[in-house]
Formats: structure tokens, sequence, C-alpha cells
């Protein structure tokens, strides 16, 4: 099995994520699987229980990235003849659209997985629409990490429907093995945000939010945005928001597998707040699990996939993304509630553990 993604490890995101534990389940199930992937510096690939193949790509997914790729399919055309092919964010997904004309690179099998924000984007561009329709035509199964991306797919591209699958997401293998101990509640109530710096993302609305606050609840709180920053005017509003607010708020930036896990375990709650932007959404939400497991009560917007990774009054409440002053009086009454924070919080680990990468990876491909 060739796996070909443009998101990988080191690589943090949840699509990254994603295909390091497809790719992992498939191997369990007696697959024989190669990662290609982007060149990354600092990466150990020998802890992987698979091949992996770096490529000279920057994985942008954009139009180079899919060049080369392209060009490195053509060159090993024998092997992916030989080969099931998996394709598992939008960079392969663009390659492979205009190499499905060449008769010789065919493979055995041809599988695709569609997180969300891609749907709309090729959907938007009547050529990609067409050539990627045809590209589903030829795939033996699809698969969507939430029923609200199939439904996206389904109507974007009719070849879709009848071999698309839910394939769920899991905890991730590093996060099951890790074991940092829950830290004991300080005086403040420390309000967790794990996600790349961008406007999806939400941190200026949870910002915005936690301002709105009562002076007394305010003081009583303090923000933690975690996460890299690929949009320079983004986090530079986020920073000028956070000095406007009457908040204590800390920006740790891209953070370490280790001290992220210290983070979840000194929060109090967790809130990632997505909003609408543009064509991009939120299929699912894999750090709503990672949250949940650590027995974090969670506030998110109920928009996309969150309230399949979120299950609303169980483990965290969804607040509709229109309804800002709604946001606020959820913020208030979390905070003020310590024995709903409980309520929350114990039902998470459950929830959490609910999917696994294995089932998911047994839908998709089968056992060899």
């Amino acid at each position: 099995m060739l796996v070909l993604t443009h998101e990988f490890a080191p690589s943090k995101g949840g699509i990254a994520t994603f295909t390091e534990e497809m790719a992992r389940a498939a191997t369990q199930l007696g697959h024989e699987v190669e990662v290609w992937a982007p060149h990354a510096r600092n990466c150990d690939d020998e802890k992987f229980p698979f091949l992996v193949k770096r490529l000279k790509l920057k994985g942008s997914q954009d139009i180079s990235c899919q060049l080369k790729l392209a060009r490195e399919l053509i060159a090993n055309r024998r092997l992916v003849r030989q080969a099931d092919l998996y394709l598992t964010d939008p960079g392969p997904i663009l390659a492979m659209r205009l190499l499905q004309f060449l008769p010789t690179l065919r493979p055995k099998k041809l599988f695709i997985t569609f997180h969300g924000s891609e749907t709309q984007t090729f959907a938007a561009n009547p050529f990609t629409r067409l050539t990627v329709n045809r590209l589903l035509k030829r795939a033996d199964r699809i698969s969507t990490p939430s029923a609200y991306t199939q439904s996206l797919l389904e109507r974007a591209f009719p070849a879709a429907r009848g071999k698309s699958i839910l394939t769920p997401c899991a905890l991730g293998s590093n996060f099951l093995e890790s074991d940092t101990p829950k830290q004991p509640p300080t005086q403040k109530i420390r309000i967790l945000t794990v996600g790349r710096l961008h406007p999806r993302k939400g941190q200026a609305a949870t910002l915005e939010a936690l301002a709105a606050l009562p002076l007394d609840l305010q003081k009583r709180i303090e923000y933690w945005i975690v996460g890299p920053s690929n949009d320079s005017r983004y986090a530079n509003r986020l920073e000028a928001q956070a000095q406007a607010a009457n908040l204590d708020v800390t920006f740790f930036g891209d953070t370490s597998d280790d001290q992220l896990a210290q983070l979840y375990a000194q929060a109090d709650i967790f809130a990632l707040n997505s909003m609408p932007f543009r064509k991009s959404v939120e299929g699912f939400g894999l750090v709503y699990l990672e949250a949940a497991a650590h027995g974090l009560p969670i506030v998110a917007h109920d928009i996309g996939g969150v309230s399949e990774a979120v299950s609303h009054q169980q483990n965290g409440i969804l607040v509709d993304p229109s309804a800002r002053e709604e946001l606020t009086a959820v913020f208030a009454r979390i905070i003020q509630d310590p024995d709903l924070r409980n309520r929350l919080s114990q039902a998470g680990p459950t929830w959490a553990r609910q999917n696994s990468w294995q089932e998911s990876a047994e839908k998709l491909f089968g056992r060899a």
C-alpha cells in the first residue's frame, strides 16, 4: 500500500495525525505500507512501523508540490500499478486527478479520504470539480471523518455516493502512551485553546467572549492560547485584542508534545470556538478528543463536524457561532459552576476513547 500525503510527521495537524494513524492501523491489519511524504528535518522515520519515503516537497499543496509528486509517480509507475494507492489529503488528490488519464498509472485499488475544507474548494472550480469527480468514480472506497463531511462530499461530487464511508478520528498513539497526571486546581481557572492561529479556529471569538465577562469573573481566569502561526496578520490582531482586553492572556506558540501534555494537565476548561471562514470548515476536530481524554470540560461552537467530536451536555457545551452573548453566558456559567465542570470532565475520557483507528482502517482497506 502506497500512502501519498503532503501532511505527515513531524507536522502536528489533524490531517498529519490522521495519515500517520491510518498507516499504523493498516500495518496492524497486515498491509505492507509505504508512506510518501514531504522532506522533513529532525524526524526519526525509523520509529514508524512502516516505510517512509521522503520526497523533495514543501508540503504546501501548491502546483509545484503537485507536479513533483506527479513526476515521482510517473517514475515509479510499475510500483503504482502493483499497489493499493491511498490519497489522504488535498495535494495528492490534485496530483492524481490528471494522472488518472494515464493507463500506466492505474493502481490495483484506490482509496481516498476527504476531511472537509477541500470538498468546498474543489467544488468551486468547474475543471477541478469535473476531474475530481472522475477520480472518485475510479476510487474503490472513499472515507470521511464525520457524517458532516460525508454529506458535503456527496452533495458536491455525485460519484462519491454509494462508496463513501465514515472513518472517525481516534486518540493518537503517542497520546495514548502518555501519562501526565492531572494537576491540582489553582486559585485561577485556566482556559486552554489548542490550534493553529487561523481565523477559522476562532481564538478571536473566544477572546471577545471572555472580554465581555463581568470584571469579577475576568479576574478569576487565565486564557492560554497554544498553536503555531502561519497568518501573521491574524496573529498580530489576536495579540492586539488580548492587550486591549482586561484579561490574563498567554500565547505559548508551537509546543512540544510534552509541553502540551503539561498544559492540558494544568488547564480547567478547553475552548475551541471555530468560526465560518471562506470555504474552510471544521470537518471533525481531533483536538477535542484530546481535551476530553484529559478530562477537560469543553466549550465549542456547533459548526461543521464539531458535534461529532463533542457531545453536547455530556462532555461539553456547544453554542451557535452567531450567538456571541450566549457564548459569554456559557463561559460565565462554567466558570462559576464547579459541579458542572466536574460532570463534563468525568464523561470526557470515556467519550474520547470510543473510536479506534484500527476499526476505521479495517472499514476502509479491509484486512490484508
